[in-house]
């Protein structure tokens, strides 16, 4: 197989790398039981369906792209895969025995490099397998944002804003994994209080990004309002909303005029209100 060709297919950023480190074949085949995971694999979950169709692509026209391996350091008779991971589980179910292969040498941080230019370059990670992957490269490898943007081709805001979803609760971050929730509405929730109750509604009332972003704002608006709220007030409310069964809200001004609302969510809950009043006045 031309090497041209190799470098081409695979993409600028891999092509850097792979000139960066010294191959030792080019043109390869290997078994499929000869090859192991990546141990720095950033991609955690494989879409089912896009695995699916990759399948039916190698059963039609084979592995048009080399998996790029290196020497196994903990079993000198396996090569681990550094970049094409889902095509040698595709060429699995493809029932393929052999591969083609580029044989290179990599250490940890070359084998992680390669391994997170490949699935950012092809779109194959969710927002939060991207931000565990730069991390690894901040925490194992000493990298900085500065470096790991260059490094990319991201700018440093992507990163930074990339690495903050790690902060948002579990609950929210299992609905990223699961895809229920994009990187756009992770963004949202990024430093917000009860981010967890606030992404269980985005996926409850399947909302878009627009429309999150406008909840958001209603929702930080309210509980503005309510901190803002007289403490006397406060305790009132909860009074009588204890003793009718009902959200109650009582807006009061300075001149002590206002208004106070019940929030029914049914008709029995009206005809309940309705009948509290005409019973006691």
């Amino acid at each position: 197989m031309d090497s041209n060709k190799i470098k081409k297919g695979l993409g600028r950023g891999l092509s850097s790398l792979i000139g960066e480190t010294k191959i030792e074949s080019q043109n390869n085949q290997l078994s499929i039981s000869e090859m192991i995971p990546n141990k720095y694999q950033p991609r955690k979950i494989f879409d089912e369906n896009s695995l699916n169709e990759l399948t039916k692509s190698i059963e039609q026209r084979g592995i048009l792209q080399p998996i790029i391996v290196r020497k196994s350091n903990h079993d000198k008779s396996k090569f681990e895969i550094i970049a094409g991971e889902r095509r040698w589980l595709a060429a699995q179910r493809a029932g393929l025995h052999n591969v083609p292969v580029v044989v290179t040498e990599a250490d940890d941080l070359k084998s992680l490099e390669f391994a997170i230019v490949e699935n950012v370059q092809r779109h194959d990670l969710n927002p939060l397998e991207e931000a565990q992957g730069y991390k690894r490269l901040i925490d194992e490898f000493s990298y900085d944002q500065e470096k790991v943007s260059k490094f990319i081709g991201k700018s440093r805001s992507h990163i930074t804003n990339s690495l903050r979803l790690l902060i948002l609760p579990e609950e929210v971050i299992k609905l990223i994994e699961t895809q229920k929730l994009t990187a756009g509405h992770a963004k949202i929730l990024v430093g917000l209080e009860n981010a967890g109750f606030v992404a269980n509604k985005i996926v409850e009332k399947k909302l878009s990004v627009r429309q999150a972003e406008n909840f958001v704002k209603i929702f930080k608006n309210k509980k503005q309002k309510s901190n803002n709220k007289d403490a006397n007030i406060k305790d009132l409310e909860i009074s009588v909303s204890n003793k009718i069964g009902l959200n109650v809200e009582i807006k009061n001004k300075k001149n002590n005029k206002g208004k106070i609302t019940f929030e029914y969510k049914d008709l029995d809950q009206l005809n309940k209100i309705i009948e509290i009043i005409k019973t006691n006045y």
